[in-house]
């Protein structure tokens, strides 16, 4: 038995517990070579004899798995699966399980972040003072502001539980809006258009698809509040980064900050000439906590796939 080990967080000199358990389960483990997400055309010569596959944010497509013919098992560390071509492997009796929830604290965590350091505009202060300058320059208070969480799964829910420290309201737009959850903690369900008109903060949650491939578009964008401010921790694709280029340049959006991009590395991004863009490069889930708790739950359904016993997180 052969498996591929592919998340960067996963290397054999990372002391990982569970990597220790996946090694005395099959010995024969293959890693990524790169410090990056691979393509379909680096994949490919390193899944091609492998029987389980630990996967990161590789492009697995509909081809790859076609030619991977010993195949059985696909664990996802990490909760998204956009870039696994489930349909194809479905249908090549490929078994794809994820790590829902493993990660949510930290992507909520940074996402909370990322809106803070907008507001008031720490990586321009740092960079001004550290440069010798003594600026004032005026950002804004989270306080009493109206938050929209746009996608109300396990992480969206995280960022709500933060907000109540700022005493937000907050507005949530999810197709499968958890009711019962929303009544216990004061989150109010709205439609897409109303959530962007209203909210002063709005922070994305969803998953890639092709309904949600360029919701935040011109369109959208038209729809917010005048100098709101926007922040992408899930998945690149759901922006439309042309649109936002010309907001954040008008004056329409008031910042920008993105954990995730339509191409990843993201290389000399328009986005990144802008002072009101903050980036990182996909960390949300890097904690070492979030790491662990991934780590376990990808491998204990690697391990469940390939013995043939029934695993929980099935996609």
């Amino acid at each position: 038995m052969k498996i591929l080990v592919t998340p960067t967080s996963l290397k054999p000199d990372k002391n990982s517990s569970a990597l220790e358990r996946l090694g005395s389960f099959c010995s024969d483990l293959i890693f990524n070579p790169s410090e990056k997400p691979l393509s379909s055309e680096e994949l490919l010569p390193l899944l091609k004899d492998c029987d389980g596959y630990l996967a990161g944010l590789d492009q697995v497509t509909g081809p790859v798995l076609k030619r991977c013919p010993r195949l059985r098992a696909i664990s996802r560390y990490g909760a998204g699966y956009d870039r696994v071509d489930i349909q194809t492997a479905r249908a090549l009796g490929i078994k794809v399980a994820n790590t829902p929830g493993a990660n949510a604290q930290a992507v909520a965590e940074l996402s909370f972040a990322l809106l803070l350091a907008l507001a008031r505009k720490i990586p321009y202060l740092h960079n001004e003072t550290a440069s010798g300058n003594w600026v004032r320059s005026t950002g804004t208070q989270l306080h009493h502001k109206t938050l929209g969480i746009v996608g109300l799964g396990a992480i969206g829910r995280k960022v709500a539980l933060c907000s109540a420290g700022f005493s937000m309201k907050v507005l949530a737009y999810d197709p499968y809006v958890p009711e019962h959850y929303c009544i216990e903690h004061g989150i109010i369900p709205a439609d897409l258009d109303t959530l962007l008109a209203k909210a002063d903060f709005i922070t994305l949650h969803l998953p890639l698809n092709d309904d949600t491939y360029h919701l935040i578009n011109d369109k959208s964008i038209a729809l917010m509040k005048p100098g709101s401010i926007l922040v992408n921790a899930s998945r690149g694709g759901i922006i439309d980064e042309e649109a936002a280029f010309r907001a954040l340049s008008d004056g329409r959006l008031g910042g920008l900050g993105l954990d995730a991009f339509e191409h990843e590395p993201p290389g000399q991004n328009l986005l990144f000439t802008l002072p009101n863009v903050i980036a990182t490069p996909h960390a949300g889930a890097h904690t070492r906590e979030a790491a662990e708790a991934m780590a376990g739950m990808a491998v204990d359904n690697l391990i469940t796939m390939l013995k043939g016993e029934d695993c929980p997180f099935l996609l």
